[in-house]
């Protein structure tokens, strides 16, 4: 398939609308294909007798798929849509049908699971595994013009996935003309006030030390992006709350897919997973460039 595409996975969710229509707004203005992707399965162990019954269900997930690609050309009208219906889970669709396309889209929860789930298992599952960026909708993001980009924030630790999700972040602000917010994130011990401070330690030099590091790690990427309008915070708590704060006046956070100190064998990060249940705007989750 056409690498210039964007997919949208569609269930017939709230978060699935969601995902699509921002998915949407975003092929629209990069100027490719949308792909509304739909996984059907038969729901039981056992396969039946009757292939009727079978037939049945593709032809409601036809039904369901039909929904999404009205969604999508109502979003975007002059916008090529391409519905997929594909048997099988539904990461293991997207994954197939995401590979090698611009970004991947999806609700933040499916159909299934509870009324106060956050995050349901294909908004993390398919992060972990793509091979490009994917972006996680959370039901009540805030829609608006070119995939709801009027601020863009990204996270950055000085790790590979950390500088991917910063120049996807600065190619998300180049293509919709927006301010891109930089954040680092920086927590010592040995600064913390009172008893637990760690001895023989300079907090202060330890904090600008970090602070150093932080705009070293950040410059290259900057220096290639002179038309963005990039604001730079540094601050002293756990990613995962500043993430989550800063990205309250956000439409886009992005993250790398693990940070600093992870293990190769981790695919999914603990700061990502935090901030996919926890984000109020949708998250982007950006895999290290070159991942197996």
């Amino acid at each position: 398939m056409n690498r210039g595409r964007v997919v949208a996975g569609f269930d017939g969710s709230p978060a699935a609308g969601q995902a699509v229509r921002w998915a949407a707004a975003e092929a629209s203005v990069r100027g490719v294909p949308l792909v509304v992707c739909h996984a059907w399965n038969w729901p039981y162990p056992s396969r039946p007798r009757d292939e009727t019954a079978v037939e049945i269900v593709r032809e409601l997930g036809a039904m369901v798929l039909e929904e999404g690609v009205r969604l999508a050309r109502e979003a975007a009208r002059h916008l090529d849509v391409v519905p997929l219906l594909r048997r099988g889970a539904a990461p293991g669709v997207l994954l197939e049908a995401g590979a090698g396309a611009e970004l991947t889209v999806i609700g933040a929860r499916g159909s299934g699971g509870f009324d106060a789930l956050p995050v349901g298992a294909t908004a993390t599952q398919v992060p972990a595994h793509a091979d490009g960026p994917v972006v996680v909708v959370p039901a009540h993001a805030r829609q608006g013009k070119g995939g709801g980009c009027a601020r863009i924030v990204v996270g950055v630790d000085g790790s590979p996935a950390g500088e991917a999700a910063l120049r996807f972040a600065l190619e998300e602000a180049r293509l919709h003309r927006v301010v891109v917010t930089v954040v680092c994130a920086w927590w010592d011990p040995a600064v913390l006030p009172g008893p637990e401070r760690l001895p023989f330690t300079d907090p202060e030099a330890l904090k600008e030390q970090a602070k150093e590091r932080f705009a070293g790690t950040v410059a290259p990427c900057l220096a290639d992006y002179p038309d963005v309008s990039v604001e730079r915070r540094f601050v002293m708590e756990r990613a995962q709350r500043v993430l989550v704060d800063n990205a309250r006046e956000a439409s886009l956070l992005v993250v790398g897919d693990r940070g600093i100190g992870s293990s190769p064998r981790t695919l999914l990060g603990a700061v990502v997973r935090a901030v996919l249940h926890e984000a109020p705007a949708p998250v982007a989750v950006v895999p290290e460039d070159g991942r197996p």
